[in-house]
């Protein structure tokens, strides 16, 4: 039964997974606008940060559509499939839970912020202002 369910969820996934990547590309949000001084310094902070994700999650999705509209050009790794990135994420984050903000700041000190909303809530707060 529980090959069933999970050949099952696959097979979902497979058919879905398109139509949800085509949803986020035409529901794309217009980038915000800075003086380019300004965005030349959000973008070395963006350094600092990398988005661990799955690129059907629908949470992954709400975060990336944020940066888009905040204009943020952070690293964005893909966790979904077993290997060095996913083992990066549970080892330095502690769980395999997509989406995911790896935060480094300037002293090298690694903060590791899960759940859409948070990350969403933390990236406005940072970077909304103009």
């Amino acid at each position: 039964m529980k090959t069933v369910v999970r050949a099952f969820f696959k097979t979902l996934r497979v058919i879905l997974s398109p139509f949800m990547l085509l949803g986020e590309f035409v529901t794309r949000p217009k980038a915000m606008l800075r003086p380019a001084a300004r965005q030349a310094e959000v973008d070395r902070q963006c350094t600092g940060i990398v988005l661990y994700q799955y690129k059907t999650c629908p949470f992954c999705i709400k975060v990336r559509q944020e940066m888009r509209r905040l204009a943020l050009t952070v690293q964005k790794r893909d966790a979904q499939q077993p290997g060095a990135i996913r083992d990066e994420l549970v080892n330095g984050g502690g769980k395999a839970k997509v989406p995911c903000l790896k935060i480094t700041d300037a002293a090298g000190k690694t903060e590791w912020l899960y759940e859409s909303g948070e990350i969403i809530k933390y990236l406005r707060k940072r970077f909304a202002t103009a």
